[in-house]
């Protein structure tokens, strides 16, 4: 094993025992002796860990990742639980039907930890840091058509400002695409973090490559889109009293999950102007409270990364319930 290699597996260690806001996820998911329990974006296994702890003797946790290599980590990892675990490789836009052929079509829990993770992030290898030269690459999932550098040598002006000004949220999104474009061929993403930092005015702590990166990240993996069309997806796999949790980490994510559960836990939802209802909509979620849950300050201290997220959570209402 080379030393590269020997830090790598050190980090990932580390990683497995700082999965974010683990005790409120336990509290709003409520794992029990033979639940049925999802966790859409298992990472290194640290959630899915505890929800199994605390589902035993025999719940069962469908374990779902996009990144082969997150999976192989994740496997090991849980292994102690043997057959109580099943593990596929897959993207949220397939949930339901990897569900259903994973046979677990009847959920009590199901978690979305939503983002990238540090196990991406730190292998320049990915290309999803621009503190370290690497491919620009950037998908969770290396089996993808589209990559990062497609996205940066071939796309057009224009898309390529509207990508970083919609998802990067970055206000100088034209100016950076027009200074990406005067310099293609762009060769890596030390390259790419370079042209941002000439073309962003900043100040502060926050990296200028930051929200590019992120806007980049997100189109290549179509991470909004693939949220939008999971979350009703889960519903329909969650059983009456069934719970979904999700955690975000930018606000675009936490603005889809907010306004859908919202619309979920709402009956009709016909225009004001409309007298009598002609949309037909029942309520099929209930939210336990409005605001997201965030990380306590002794969390945060202990892993800065759960400084930004969110915890949004909703049961699915009993069928009596959801008719009225």
């Amino acid at each position: 094993m080379s030393h590269a290699d020997g830090l790598a597996s050190a980090q990932e260690r580390q990683w497995e025992h700082t999965p974010v806001l683990l005790e409120e996820v336990l509290q709003w998911l409520a794992p029990r002796p033979n639940a049925r329990l999802i966790d859409a974006t298992v990472g290194l296994g640290g959630h899915a860990r505890r929800l199994l702890e605390s589902s035993a003797p025999d719940g069962r946790l469908l374990a779902l990742d996009a990144d082969p290599r997150a999976l192989e980590l994740a496997r090991q990892n849980l292994a102690p639980f043997g057959q109580r675990v099943t593990f596929v490789h897959g993207r949220h836009v397939d949930l339901g039907r990897l569900a259903e052929e994973a046979g677990f079509t009847a959920c009590d829990g199901i978690l979305f930890d939503l983002g990238v993770s540090s196990l991406q992030l730190d292998d320049a290898r990915r290309g999803f840091s621009f503190r370290e030269a690497g491919p620009l690459d950037m998908r969770m999932d290396p089996t993808g058509a589209l990559t990062a550098d497609a996205v940066v040598n071939d796309w057009s002006e224009e898309d390529l400002a509207r990508v970083i000004a919609e998802y990067g949220e970055e206000r100088y999104a034209r100016r950076v695409a027009r200074f990406i474009v005067r310099e293609r061929p762009v060769a890596d993403t030390a390259h790419l973090a370079a042209i941002v930092a000439r073309a962003v005015r900043t100040s502060g702590t926050i990296h200028p490559a930051t929200r590019t990166f992120q806007g980049i990240r997100i189109a290549v993996n179509s991470e909004l889109s693939s949220l939008e069309q999971a979350l009703p997806q889960a519903l329909q796999l969650l059983v009456p009293g069934g719970s979904l949790a999700v955690i975000s980490f930018h606000s675009l994510e936490d603005r889809i999950v907010k306004r859908w559960m919202t619309r979920e836990a709402e009956g009709c939802i016909c225009p004001p102007r409309v007298l009598v209802c002609e949309c037909g909509h029942t309520a099929q979620l209930e939210r336990p409270f409005k605001r997201p849950v965030m990380a306590g300050s002794a969390e945060v201290a202990r892993n800065p990364r759960s400084r930004s997220a969110r915890l949004r959570v909703a049961r699915r209402l009993p069928v009596s319930e959801a008719q009225v």
